[in-house]
C-alpha cells in the first residue's frame, strides 16, 4: 500500500471528493499505519494471573478470537476507517467480511488486490461490495457473523441495535459528532483561530471530529469572530486534483442539499451568515460548476435549541456563540445528544482538568485536534456511539476473554 500511495491517493481523492492533498497526507499514510500499529500491539498485550493457594489453583486467562467480524465503513475516509477495522480484526485471529460504503469502495477493491500480493489466505479478509439494505442487513442479520464493528450515523446504528439483537452480537459504533470547542479569554487566538479554522473545515467537514459549534468567551468574542470569518475565507474550496485547495467537493448532490438545507435554515430563524454558501462565490473551472461544491461558511446569532446547533451537518459549517462563564461554556457543550470530541482553548491548566472531567466527550482536546494515539481509546457518549477501539480496546473488543482454572 505504501509503494502504491499516490495511486491510492488519486483513486481516494478521484472517488470521494476530497483534495489530492488530504488523501496523499492523510488517508492513505494512516492506512499504512493502521495495519504496522496493530500488527506490533497484539504483540505486547498481557493477560491476568492469580493463585489461590488455599486451595491449591492457579487462574489465568487467555484471548480467543470471536471468529467472523463483521465490518462496515463510512464514505468519509474510506480506506482509512476500513482498515483501522480490518487491522486489528485480522491481527487478533479473526477472518473479516467487510462492507465498504457503496458510494466510496474504489480503495477497497484496490486493497483486495494488494492483499493477494501479500499472501493474505484466501478467506482471511472478505470485501462484500453493495448497498447498506442489502449488502449490510445481510451481514449483520446473518447467524455466524457474532461480531459488528460499525462507523456510519446514529439511525442506521440503531437499526443494526435492533436487527443483531436476537443473536446478541458484539458491537462497537462509532457515531455521529455535533463537537464542541470551547474557547476561553486566555487562549492562544493566533494558533486557535488556525486549527480552529482546519478542525471545521477539513475533508469539506465531513469528518465525524470536525468542530461544528464553537462558544468563545464574551470578552474576547467580537475579536475571534472577526478573526475566524477572515480566515475561512481564506480556507480555499475547489477542484480536488489541485494542491493548492484546502476543500474539495462533497460527496454527492443529496448530501450538499441537506448541508445547503441547515444554511437556509439558519438564515430564516435570523442567524448571521458570515461568509460561505449564499455569501461568497467559488471561483470554479467551467467544467467542474455544476459539481457539489460549498465554501467554508460561518454562522453566528443561532439559537442553543435550533436543529443547526442540535443535529449534526456533516458539511464546511460551523456556528460561533459567546459564553460568559466556566460553567455556562461546559453546559453548552454538553447540550446536545451527541458526545463524541471536543476541544478546549485555554492557558489555564487547572481549568483544562475541570473542563475534561465535566465535558460529556469520549475524546478532549485541548489546544490542538486530532492529535491521535492509537494506542488509546476511541469512541464516544451518548449518540454518539457504543464501546471504544483502539490498542487495548479493539484487542478486548476482538476476542473473547476466558478464565482457565487449574488445580494441582
Amino acid at each position: 500500500m505504501e509503494a502504491n500511495l499516490e495511486e491510492f491517493a488519486q483513486a481516494e481523492s478521484r472517488d470521494q471528493g476530497k483534495t489530492i492533498t488530504f488523501a496523499r497526507n492523510v488517508d492513505i499514510p494512516r492506512s499504512v499505519h493502521n495495519f504496522r500499529f496493530f500488527a506490533s500491539s497484539v504483540l505486547h498485550h498481557t493477560t491476568d494471573c492469580s493463585q489461590m493457594n488455599h486451595m491449591d489453583c492457579l487462574n489465568y486467562t487467555i484471548r480467543c478470537p470471536v471468529g467472523v467480524a463483521g465490518l462496515i465503513s463510512p464514505w468519509n475516509l474510506p480506506l482509512y476507517l476500513l482498515t483501522w477495522k480490518i487491522a486489528p480484526a485480522i491481527a487478533t485471529g479473526n477472518t473479516v467480511v467487510a462492507k465498504p460504503s457503496e458510494m466510496t469502495s474504489v480503495t477497497a477493491w484496490m486493497m483486495c488486490k494488494l492483499m493477494q500480493q501479500a499472501g493474505v489466505p484466501p478467506g482471511v479478509v472478505n470485501i462484500v461490495f453493495g448497498t447498506g439494505p442489502r449488502a449490510g442487513n445481510a451481514l449483520v442479520g446473518h447467524p455466524d457473523v457474532p461480531l459488528i464493528s460499525f462507523t456510519g450515523s446514529t439511525a442506521t446504528a440503531q437499526r443494526i441495535t435492533e436487527r443483531s439483537a436476537p443473536y446478541c452480537k458484539k458491537l462497537s459504533l462509532e457515531l455521529g459528532g455535533k463537537n464542541p470547542a470551547l474557547v476561553f479569554a486566555d487562549a492562544d487566538l493566533d494558533k486557535c483561530i488556525e486549527t480552529t479554522v482546519r478542525s471545521s473545515f477539513s475533508n469539506q467537514g465531513e469528518i465525524c471530529l470536525c468542530t461544528s459549534r464553537i462558544y468563545v468567551e464574551r470578552s474576547i468574542y467580537s475579536e475571534f469572530l472577526e478573526r475566524f470569518v477572515a480566515a475561512a475565507k481564506k480556507w480555499k474550496t475547489g477542484v480536488p486534483s489541485d494542491p493548492a485547495n484546502n476543500n474539495g467537493a462533497l460527496i454527492s448532490k443529496e448530501h450538499l442539499e441537506k448541508v445547503r438545507s441547515f444554511v437556509a435554515l439558519a438564515k430564516s430563524e435570523g442567524g448571521t451568515i458570515h461568509c460561505g454558501e449564499g455569501v461568497d462565490q467559488l471561483d470554479l473551472p467551467k467544467r467542474n460548476a455544476n459539481g457539489y461544491f460549498m465554501p467554508a461558511t460561518v454562522i453566528s446569532g443561532i439559537s442553543d435549541s435550533s436543529r443547526v446547533i442540535q443535529e449534526e451537518i456533516f458539511g464546511p459549517v460551523t456556528c460561533v456563540s459567546p459564553f460568559d462563564t466556566e460553567d455556562e461554556a461546559v453546559s453548552k457543550g454538553n447540550n446536545v445528544r451527541y458526545g463524541l470530541s471536543a476541544t478546549v482553548w485555554t492557558r489555564d491548566v487547572a481549568r483544562v482538568h475541570r473542563v475534561a472531567k465535566r465535558l460529556q466527550a469520549g475524546l478532549v482536546w485541548t489546544n490542538c485536534w486530532l492529535v491521535r494515539d492509537l494506542n488509546l481509546p476511541f469512541g464516544g457518549m451518548k449518540n454518539s456511539g457504543v464501546g471504544r477501539e483502539g490498542g487495548k480496546d479493539s484487542y478486548h473488543f476482538f476476542t473473547e476473554v476466558k478464565t482457565v482454572t487449574i488445580k494441582h
